[in-house]
Order: C-alpha cells, then sequence, then structure tokens
C-alpha cells in the first residue's frame, strides 16, 4: 500500500534572507512533518534589516502555479501570506473556489518587522475583507494588522476580544488574533470560534530574544500544518503555539545578520556539533 504526504501549500512572498514568507513555510511544513508546496505571489529584496526593494509576480502566473499544484497534487491545508494587490487577491480568490480549497490560514500580512510596507495600496485591504476571509478556516493578524483592518488601536486583552468578534463578521470561521505586540512580559492569543461564539485564550510568556523575523509566518504556517494532520483547530492552534514558542527560544541563542534574526524553525531536529 502506498503512503500519502501531508500537503500544505503556501501562497505568499519570497525573503530572499530566508527568514520569512515562503521560505520560513516551507521550513515550518518540513519541520513539523508536511509535504510543502509554494506559489510565489512577490519576490522581495530583504535581510534581516529590511526590505530594499519588491517585485510583484504578475497575476496570470500566479494563477498557472495554483492551477499547476492543485490540478496535479492537491492540498490539504493552504497557508496564505503576502498578496501585493487586489488584482493578486481576487486571482487567489478565483483558484482557490475553483479547486474547492480547505483548511485555508489567512496571515494578513501588511508590514515586514523592519516596518516596510508590504501592500500596493488601501484597496488590498478592503479585496482581502472581501473576497478572502469569507474563504477562511481561521485568520491570524497580530495588533498592527487587527488595527488596519479596523481603522482603531488595538492595544489590550479587551480590545483583543471586541476586534475578533469584529473581524468574524466578514466571514472566517475563526479569528485569532496575536498578542505579540502586547506591553510587558504577556505574549497570549486570542482565538475567536465564531461559529460557537466561543473564546479560547493561548497564554505565552514574552520570550526575550531579536530574532522573531518570520514568527507570524512560521505560526500561521505551523497551523496549517496542524490542519492538514486532522488536527482540529483548537488543538492545532495549540500545537502551533507551542512550536513557535520553542522556535522562538531555540533561536534566540544564534547570531546572524545585523537585524533581526529569524527563529530556529529545525530545532527538534538538528543535532548540535
Amino acid at each position: 500500500m502506498s503512503k500519502k504526504y501531508y500537503r500544505v501549500l503556501t501562497i505568499a512572498g519570497s525573503d530572499s534572507g530566508g527568514g520569512a514568507g515562503i521560505q520560513a513555510d516551507l521550513k515550518t511544513f518540513s519541520a513539523l512533518g508536511c509535504y510543502g508546496m509554494s506559489v510565489i505571489t512577490s519576490l522581495t529584496a530583504q535581510n534581516t534589516r529590511g526590505v530594499t526593494a519588491i517585485q510583484a509576480v504578475p497575476p496570470s502566473f500566479v494563477q498557472e502555479q495554483m492551477e499547476a499544484v492543485f490540478s496535479d497534487i492537491g492540498a490539504d491545508a493552504v497557508k496564505i501570506g503576502m498578496l501585493y494587490s487586489d488584482e493578486m487577491i481576487e486571482t487567489v480568490t478565483r483558484q482557490l473556489k475553483k479547486h474547492h480549497a480547505k483548511n485555508i490560514v489567512l496571515d494578513p500580512v501588511m508590514v515586514a518587522k523592519s516596518g516596510d510596507r508590504l501592500l500596493k495600496d488601501d484597496k488590498t485591504i478592503e479585496a482581502m475583507k472581501k473576497h478572502l476571509m469569507p474563504l477562511a478556516t481561521v485568520i491570524t493578524p497580530n495588533l498592527p494588522e487587527a488595527s488596519t483592518f479596523l481603522k482603531r488601536s488595538i492595544q489590550s486583552p479587551d480590545d483583543m476580544q471586541h476586534a475578533a468578534r469584529e473581524l468574524a463578521r466578514y466571514g472566517s470561521r475563526s479569528v485569532l488574533i496575536k498578542g505579540g505586540h502586547l506591553d510587558g512580559r504577556d505574549s497570549s492569543d486570542l482565538l475567536f470560534i465564531s461559529t460557537e461564539e466561543r473564546f479560547v485564550l493561548f497564554k505565552g510568556e514574552r520570550i526575550a530574544t531579536r530574532n522573531n523575523h518570520g514568527t507570524g509566518c512560521t505560526f500561521s504556517s505551523a497551523i496549517a500544518s496542524f490542519l492538514a494532520k486532522g488536527f482540529p483547530l483548537e488543538e492545532g492552534v495549540k500545537l502551533a503555539k507551542d512550536y513557535i514558542t520553542g522556535a522562538l527560544r531555540a533561536g534566540a541563542e544564534y547570531e546572524i545578520g545585523n537585524g533581526h534574526g529569524p527563529v530556529h524553525h529545525f530545532y527538534k531536529t538538528w543535532q548540535e556539533p
């Protein structure tokens, strides 16, 4: 009897520095025992210090990449990251619907860790609300991204609850507000399961490290990996939270580049010399 891979597709931008985007996604899938595939939406000239240039891939070629993967290999889960324009979002949406994609994790990437903007304009945000959010199993905004969506400041645990409920109105089955930007030592995340009107808090303590580039990409890719493996959403988020916490802790010991280094995706399997 032949074996089957757990198949996860990432639709996102490329990070030439290897810490975020497509590169972080594929590392995460591999670390968690999944077969990773990619649809590249944008190329970035990027390192640990920032983004120096962005080249968007034509939407027609994004469509060709998606068609190639779905028509032959298929996917048990899809992680969506950087989508540069509203045209890109509409193209991705059509393909997801055409191929009846499932277990969709939408990470609404808007700004790089360095502060560089990764969206073409505000039309892109509105397109994300209208087209992609209704397809998502879970959306995973951090506090600045949630603030951008709702056009108000999200800074406290109470703000996170209100924001999650409001974002769920755009149609996703659940909303995970990431609390990494909270003040103090707390770095807890809040999941709102809209179909059950239920909140789940995933507590976490902030890890002191500058090596946090690609944290959001890695977390959302880990959730997609566990969904692909058949875990229920709540359990998948918990396992993904444990994974990213371990990757942050292990990566804190390394030095690479002169800015925000990456997390350690393979901390569970690498052998130290």
